[in-house]
């Protein structure tokens, strides 16, 4: 049974985990040492671009030797369970349906998927390789309602790949998991703005009375962050997804929050000024294609139940 609205009091109650890879500061990457490293580890020569990043440093690759490759360098201080986590994951995905767009894992000079290094900082940290996929992301371009459905195509075989996947850390507490977001209201003080403030409020009580339901919801290892800027796309190709990137959220968790996830990133990005009878327009059309998919049919109810019918201010995914 769903526990009733938790008071303001209750919520400020619980203590966030935030990540300390994430909040703490390192010396970062230089370009040059990106090339040695490049060199020293993979016999790999060219130029790098930094890509911009949260936490670790990331560098695109271009060499005369093939094609263009990711170079990672991890925050010092990110579990190296969960680099073995993404590493293990990219690996099953492309043995179960090599025919997913996703990054493909390079081995170092000695066989190694991913390695520690000590950098010129004096920093130990986690390095892995993986392939470029070339496109532009979907955040910064369009797309028309045949291609949102060959995405919706994607996250449920992406889902379906995953599904029989397991890792020691794929139950890690993650705060951009939709499970644990009551955790997140201690930082509801830090929010000025006091109607916004209120607004949030009244969203994690409308959240709390849900959240007993989503415990008990099928859950699996999602890749749990199918947002448009992790989407890689290319217009001129009838395969108009040509990549899926970023597993770095990658847990075990509800089904129907990946699902959630993809349709409320679907969402128009002024979506608080339309007066558009329908905000799920689009995100319907990504649904079509997950449904297509027996098993991702219940995952797709899942999801679209957790959404209240009413008036268009409150009709948003928890």
């Amino acid at each position: 049974m769903a526990r009733g609205p938790a008071s303001t009091h209750a919520l400020l109650s619980v203590t966030p985990r935030h990540g300390d890879s994430l909040a703490t500061a390192h010396t970062r990457m230089s370009d040059d040492e990106a090339i040695t490293l490049a060199h020293n580890l993979y016999g790999m020569e060219g130029s790098v671009q930094r890509f911009a990043t949260e936490k670790d440093d990331t560098f695109k690759l271009e060499t005369s030797q093939g094609p263009c490759c990711i170079l990672k360098i991890a925050h010092p201080l990110e579990d190296s369970a969960e680099i073995d986590l993404q590493v293990h994951l990219l690996q099953h995905i492309e043995a179960v349906d090599a025919t997913l767009p996703v990054p493909r894992m390079a081995a170092d000079l000695h066989g190694r998927l991913w390695s520690q290094i000590t950098d010129l900082a004096g920093q130990r940290r986690a390095v892995r390789m993986m392939s470029y996929l070339e496109g532009t992301p979907l955040d910064k371009t369009s797309c028309c309602a045949s291609q949102r459905e060959q995405i919706g195509e994607l996250l449920a075989r992406l889902r379906l790949a995953t599904s029989t996947f397991s890792h020691p850390a794929d139950t890690r507490i993650l705060a951009w998991d939709v499970k644990h977001l009551l955790q997140l209201a201690p930082l509801l003080n830090d929010i000025d703005d006091v109607a916004k403030r209120q607004q949030l409020t009244m969203g994690l009580r409308r959240f709390e009375s849900y959240q007993e339901q989503l415990l008990h919801l099928r859950s699996q290892v999602l890749h749990n962050d199918f947002s448009k800027s992790n989407i890689v796309v290319d217009h001129s190709r009838m395969a108009f997804v040509t990549g899926v990137i970023d597993f770095g959220d990658a847990v075990r968790t509800a089904v129907a929050v990946d699902v959630s996830t993809a349709l409320l990133n679907q969402l128009p990005r002024n979506a608080a000024q339309l007066l558009a009878d329908d905000l799920f327009a689009d995100g319907r059309d990504l649904l079509t294609e997950v449904l297509r998919y027996g098993e991702g049919r219940l995952a797709a109810l899942e999801a679209s139940g957790a959404w209240v019918p009413g008036e268009r201010a409150r009709a948003v995914p928890v």
